[in-house]
């Protein structure tokens, strides 16, 4: 049996193990996507129409303000799926879980915790 040290790849079990994790999360994160992408096309969905006036430009501003924010959650979503796919890459190429800066293989504790990763601790930490 080799040691951790000496291994160069994850085995195509724990392959699958991580292709179950990153699909699962890949799914959370689409229907995220969705329900707020939904919020976006129909903001007044608990809005009051006969509000006075005086409120209305206040209510305008944080509708603005309130869109904004679902934009860039939205965005977030969209780049983190588009992270996980290029994990499942990997994954495929069978080169997922090894660290592009040091080459060595990056903990199963972190790929569970962050599955699109492709540093290791070591290497981001070194990023800071």
């Amino acid at each position: 049996m080799e040691t951790n040290n000496e291994k160069t790849r994850y085995s195509d079990a724990e392959l699958q193990e991580f292709k179950e994790i990153i699909l699962d999360k890949m799914r959370t994160a689409r229907e995220e996507l969705g329900s707020l992408t939904q919020s976006l096309s129909n903001p007044n969905v608990n809005g009051t129409d006969d509000t006075a006036g005086t409120y209305k430009t206040l209510e305008d501003g944080s509708a603005t303000l309130e869109k904004e924010q679902i934009n860039q959650l939205a965005a977030r979503q969209r780049k983190f799926i588009d992270n996980l796919e290029a994990a499942l890459v990997r994954i495929e190429n069978k080169t997922y879980g090894v660290c592009r800066e040091t080459g060595k293989l990056i903990p199963k504790e972190r790929l569970r915790a962050v599955p699109h990763t492709t540093l290791s601790m070591e290497a981001k930490l070194k990023q800071s």
